[in-house]
C-alpha cells in the first residue's frame, strides 16, 4: 500500500514537472517570435483583431470592477475612520490600495476570466479540429500566427485597462465618500496626495504588465495542450483560469516584497513612512 502511494506521488510530481518544463519550452518560442518579427509592421493585421477583443471588449467588466470597488472600499473603512477622527484621511487609504493592490490584481483577475477562457476555447477549438496541425503541414509555425499576437495584445493593453481601473476605483470612492457620506472634497484629496507617490502608481501598472504575460500564455498554452473532445476544451478553459489566477497571487506577492525592498534602497525607510 505504501509503495503504491510512493508511486502514485513520484508519477503525480514527474507530470507536473514535465508539463512546467513543456510550458517554459513554449513560452521560449512565444518569445523568440515576439523578439524576431513578433512586432513588425506586416503582422499588424494579426495583432489589431486581438487587441480589440482583450481591449475593447473587456472594458465595460474592468469599468464595472473598478468602480464599484472604491465605493466598497469607502463604504467599509469609513466607520473605522470616522470613530478615530481620522474620516478626512479616507481618501489616501482608498486611492493607495487602490492603485498599489486592488486595481491591478482585480483587473488582471477578471481578464483572466474573460480573457484567459475565450483564447483557451478558442484555440483549444483549433486544435481538437487539426487547425494547428494543418498550419504546421503547410510550414506556417501556429506559435508565430496564433501566440504572439494574443500575447502582445495582453502585454500592451492589461497595463492600460489597469489604468482605466484605477481611475474608476479612485472616482468611486470619491463619489460614495465626499458626495455620499459627506467628507470634504479639499481635505480629501489633499490627503489623497499625500498618500499615494507615483512611485505607488507606477508599481501597480509594472505588476500588471507581467500579469497579462501570465494570462496571455497560459490561456494559450492551455489551449494548445488541450485534450479531445468538448470535454477537454471546457476542462482547459477552467484550468486556465485557476492556473492564471494563482499566478497573479504569487507574482503580485514576489512584487511586493520586490518593490518594498527597491523603494527602500532608492528613498530610505523613512519614505515608506512618509
Amino acid at each position: 500500500m505504501a509503495i503504491a502511494v510512493i508511486e502514485s506521488i513520484g508519477q503525480k510530481t514527474n507530470n507536473a514537472l514535465a508539463v512546467f518544463g513543456d510550458f517554459w519550452r513554449f513560452s521560449g518560442r512565444a518569445f523568440g517570435w515576439l523578439a524576431f518579427g513578433g512586432l513588425r509592421w506586416k503582422n499588424l493585421r494579426l495583432l489589431l483583431p486581438q487587441m480589440y477583443e482583450v481591449g475593447v471588449r473587456s472594458v465595460p467588466v474592468i469599468a464595472i470592477t473598478g468602480a464599484f470597488i472604491g465605493m466598497v472600499m469607502a463604504i467599509e473603512t469609513y466607520t473605522q475612520f470616522k470613530t478615530i477622527g481620522q474620516e478626512y484621511r479616507l481618501g489616501s487609504i482608498i486611492n493607495l490600495s487602490v492603485v498599489k493592490q486592488i486595481g491591478p490584481v482585480l483587473a488582471a483577475v477578471m481578464l483572466a476570466g474573460r480573457i484567459g477562457g475565450a483564447l483557451t476555447a478558442e484555440l483549444g477549438t483549433m486544435n481538437v479540429t487539426e487547425q494547428l496541425d494543418a498550419m504546421r503541414v503547410m510550414g506556417a509555425d501556429p506559435i508565430r500566427y496564433l501566440v504572439v499576437p494574443r500575447l502582445i495584445a495582453c502585454l500592451l493593453l492589461t497595463p492600460m485597462l489597469t489604468i482605466y481601473s484605477d481611475m474608476l476605483g479612485v472616482l468611486g470612492g470619491w463619489l460614495i465618500a465626499v458626495k455620499s457620506l459627506g467628507i470634504p472634497n479639499q481635505p480629501y484629496w489633499f490627503y489623497s496626495a499625500q498618500g499615494v507617490d507615483t512611485w505607488q502608481v507606477m508599481e501597480g501598472i509594472v505588476k500588471s504588465f507581467f500579469f497579462g504575460g501570465a494570462i496571455g500564455l497560459i490561456s494559450c498554452y492551455k489551449g494548445f495542450t488541450c485534450g479531445s473532445g468538448a470535454s477537454g476544451v471546457g476542462r482547459a478553459c477552467t484550468e486556465s483560469f485557476v492556473t492564471s489566477f494563482i499566478a497573479i497571487i504569487v507574482l503580485n506577492f514576489f512584487f511586493a516584497q520586490l518593490m518594498k525592498d527597491w523603494y527602500i534602497t532608492i528613498y530610505g525607510v523613512r519614505g515608506i513612512f512618509g
